[in-house]
């Protein structure tokens, strides 16, 4: 039908009419072949987020097919407006990891409130409040899930926002270091996309990460600790230097340098502007 529906919009030699473009995208998400659903859903993030169509694509948050629902988080992810917020709340309560934690994460890069506290929920321990935001079972499966790199890449890009300093790296090379080919886990991720919040919860918990029994947690815990630029934070990465992992000492060194060249660039500074007189006075 779906074949059809376009050919006939071909055989009679005619402009398409909106509605004939409706009909054929409703005929797709209709589909019973899950890749025909999940292509008429992907398209649809090219279309207006108004309409019945778009009811629609919320709707089908309820597809049986993971990868369709994961392709509505996906389409929705492109249209910041209300409705499209309150359906990707709705998604983060979805019982497959991959689709409810790529809705927290188009939420983050919202800056919505709520995508913040799942990637926390991930990141913390069990002994902390922010936990509760999942229960154990499905915080557990984040954990352990992997994001493709694109997804994930994705986010970085909207929400990052970190701060370049001049004569600093950003560190891309190093957060690409850390994204294997088959993905990077769920507490990993979060780790590094939380990286430029400066909220005091999301200090404490990249520090508590520090701690984590994956490497590639702690080495994305010290990665986005690095990046937020505070000398302050060298003596909570001076410990580890002495980590098991190479990735992980590594990039403590790196971020030390880091940090010590910003010290040093803010002791200059502070005594460029100090006044020579007062200099003169010191030296009597």
């Amino acid at each position: 039908m779906i074949v059809s529906a376009a050919t006939a919009l071909v055989t009679h030699g005619s402009a398409a009419t909106d509605a004939q473009c409706t009909e054929l995208l409703q005929h797709a998400m209709a589909a019973k072949n899950p890749d025909t659903r999940k292509q008429a859903v992907i398209a649809l993030s090219l279309a207006s987020s108004q309409g019945a169509l778009f009811d629609q694509l919320e709707q089908m948050l309820q597809d049986k097919d993971v990868e369709v629902r994961a392709a509505v988080v996906a389409s929705l992810g492109e249209v910041k407006s209300k409705s499209a917020t309150a359906a990707l709340r709705k998604a983060m309560e979805d019982e497959v990891p991959e689709v409810s934690f790529a809705a927290a994460k188009v939420l983050w890069a919202w800056r919505d409130p709520a995508g913040k506290a799942a990637l926390l929920a991930v990141l913390a321990g069990e002994s902390k409040t922010s936990s509760n935001f999942f229960s154990k079972q499905k915080r557990d499966a984040l954990r352990m899930m992997h994001t493709p790199r694109t997804a994930f890449l994705f986010a970085l890009r909207q929400g990052a926002g970190f701060a370049p300093v001049p004569g600093l790296g950003e560190g891309i090379a190093s957060m690409q270091g850390i994204l294997t080919d088959s993905g990077v886990s769920g507490r990993a991720s979060a780790a590094l996309l939380l990286g430029a919040d400066r909220a005091p919860e999301t200090l404490e918990a990249l520090k508590d990460a520090l701690q984590d029994n994956d490497a590639s947690v702690r080495a994305a815990a010290v990665h986005s600790l690095s990046l937020r630029n505070d000398p302050a934070l060298k003596v909570v990465l001076e410990p580890m230097l002495e980590d098991t992992k190479e990735p992980v000492r590594l990039r403590a060194a790196a971020g030390l340098l880091r940090l010590s060249a910003i010290q040093a660039k803010a002791k200059a500074r502070k005594k460029a502007a100090t006044p020579p007189s007062s200099e003169a006075g010191k030296k009597k």
